[in-house]
């Protein structure tokens, strides 16, 4: 009986036969109507999501592998830079915790990004240095070395901002350069502490954000006379015709000149580190996107491919009855 019902149903069809779009429109919801070109449509969608994942996934793994060669060639130069100021702070001693009326916040950040939080992390410790050190009868500055720096202090302290440098990665530093860099802060900035901020690198996934402290000559005079920690100054004889104050100025010149180089190196180093590590995550997470798109991209086709068997096997049963 069953059969026979088919067999008439069959032929109702085959006398009256209907367009295939209209047979797809009475089984699909009819807010979602489905056309030939809507399936292919999806897949190609899927298929030019994959290209532009391969494409980011190319770009990355490239600047990985740039970020890997500059950061071998300024590695070196970081480390032995390290050698400039390990003396003077036997010396001089850096002393982060003396309380002085003029502060000065030197930031150091990258001028590109694409290395992490590494330019977020100096420029929330030199906001928390500044919020620290304010008060009714203490002054803070700021003296910006690098763009990104730039970008955030400007937004909310660009009042208290009195120099702002940038580009100076574009070439490989030298010490003359930063010599002149330390000179022009020195002449355009009255101060008496300078708190450089930068980051000491450490490994390419580790960096660690540091302060050095700089004091001017007429600080280091009084911390010595006032037997602090700069005492053992008195233990050391001057030889020629210079004056103390005259030998703790050019010592302090010295002194900045050299943590500064060291510290746009380290911080420069640990850029390109922090690039490096994010442009492997970057390249792992689009590994891993392409995965998901490829599994997405074969159901739609092999769903494509059953509808489409489906409808010619009904569409042939239908003919055949």
């Amino acid at each position: 009986m069953a059969m026979a019902a088919l067999r008439r149903e069959g032929r109702r069809f085959a006398i009256n036969p209907c367009p295939l779009n209209t047979l797809r429109s009475s089984l699909v919801p009819s807010e979602e109507p489905v056309s030939s070109g809507v399936r292919y449509i999806s897949t190609q969608v899927v298929r030019n999501r994959m290209k532009s994942v391969k494409n980011i996934q190319k770009i990355t793994k490239a600047m990985k592998m740039v970020a890997a060669s500059k950061l071998r060639a300024i590695q070196t130069r970081a480390e032995n830079s390290r050698g400039l100021w390990q003396p003077f702070t036997a010396l001089l001693g850096d002393t982060p915790s003396v309380d002085v009326k003029k502060n000065v916040i030197i930031t150091i950040s990258s001028d590109k990004g694409l290395c992490g939080g590494i330019n977020s992390t100096s420029v929330k410790i030199s906001r928390a240095l500044h919020k620290l050190n304010s008060g009714p009868e203490k002054e803070n500055k700021y003296v910006v070395l690098g763009e990104k720096a730039k970008a955030q202090l400007v937004r909310d302290s660009k009042k208290d901002i009195e120099l702002i440098m940038t580009e100076l990665q574009k070439n490989p530093l030298n010490y003359t350069q930063v010599s002149v860099i330390a000179d022009d802060i020195l002449k355009n900035v009255e101060f008496d502490a300078l708190r450089i901020i930068y980051n000491k690198f450490q490994s390419v996934v580790a960096f660690l954000p540091t302060m050095s402290t700089v004091l001017s000559p007429e600080v280091v005079e009084r911390e010595s006379e006032s037997g602090g920690k700069l005492g053992e100054l008195d233990s050391y004889e001057v030889e020629g015709a210079e004056t103390k104050s005259e030998v703790l100025q050019n010592l302090s010149e010295f002194q900045f000149s050299c943590v500064l180089f060291n510290a746009l190196l380290e911080n420069a180093t640990s850029e390109q580190g922090a690039r490096m590590s994010a442009m492997d995550s970057s390249s792992r997470n689009a590994g891993d996107m392409l995965d998901r798109l490829t599994l997405t991209y074969n159901r739609t086709r092999q769903a494509s491919i059953t509808t489409e068997l489906i409808e010619i096997i009904s569409g042939a049963s239908a003919l055949e009855g």
